[in-house]
């Protein structure tokens, strides 16, 4: 009897003590703010870069957050290549010759441990602040017509921007 009691305030306290570590450990857009006030921007900047270059590396970094988040976690991992020890996912057959975008990765860790003097970013928030960037920089809408059931997306570098709508649609402006 008395082990059990042992067994219940042991539990009752790991308990207590994940509780409170979760409690301190909430995700923040403003965590990088003292530890590298760059971050954010070099990584956007870097994301912006290579958009420019080639239009399709902004998909190809969501794909690559998305991939990384699919198996166990967002976690980096993708990132990592194959060695004796370990299978990487980065060459795993969904990925395999199809994941793109691992230069630019390199590209923005490199600038943004220069920025910060020191690596202070993590490879699992550099994935997911760039593809969170790579969606910005991808899009050019210049606005949204929507009707009942029709929803058409224009393009900003289309020759007409300024739609007439109908009396059953509503214009809606996004930003870019």
């Amino acid at each position: 009897m008395a082990s059990r009691g042992y067994f219940s305030v042991l539990l009752d306290a790991f308990v207590l003590a994940a509780l409170a570590t979760s409690a301190f450990s909430q995700l923040s857009p403003s965590y990088y703010d003292y530890s590298c006030p760059n971050a954010l921007s070099t990584i956007k900047s870097v994301v912006e870069a290579a958009v420019q270059k080639e239009r399709r590396m902004g998909a190809s970094l969501l794909r690559l957050h998305f991939h990384d988040c699919f198996v166990n976690g967002c976690d980096g991992s993708i990132l990592l290549d194959s060695t004796s020890a370990i299978d990487s996912e980065k060459n795993a057959r969904p990925n395999f010759q199809s994941a793109r975008g691992f230069e630019v990765v390199d590209e923005i860790k490199q600038a943004v441990d220069q920025a910060c003097g020191k690596p202070v970013v993590s490879c699992a928030d550099i994935l997911a602040v760039a593809a969170r960037d790579s969606v910005v920089a991808e899009a050019t809408v210049c606005g949204v017509v929507a009707g009942e059931s029709t929803l058409a997306i224009f393009d900003a570098s289309a020759t007409v921007c300024g739609i007439v709508a109908g009396e059953s649609m509503r214009r809606i402006e996004c930003y870019h």
